[in-house]
């Protein structure tokens, strides 16, 4: 039992969604990758709330 041979449209169309797949794996490389350098920064702390300074407090 073979499967027909596919239509001209659904090839051109596997091409793109592919390319859309890559740049969108792409975009969220450099997303992780952005936030991943932010975050081990040297400069980075937590935020110490332990002092009495809170929300709505001056």
């Amino acid at each position: 039992m073979s499967f027909p041979k596919q239509h001209e449209i659904h090839t051109r169309r596997f091409s793109r969604n592919l390319g859309l797949g890559l740049v969108l794996a792409a975009f969220v490389a450099l997303i992780f990758g952005l936030t991943v350098a932010k975050v081990s920064q040297d400069e980075f702390t937590v935020p110490d709330v332990g002092k009495g300074a809170s929300y709505g407090q001056d």
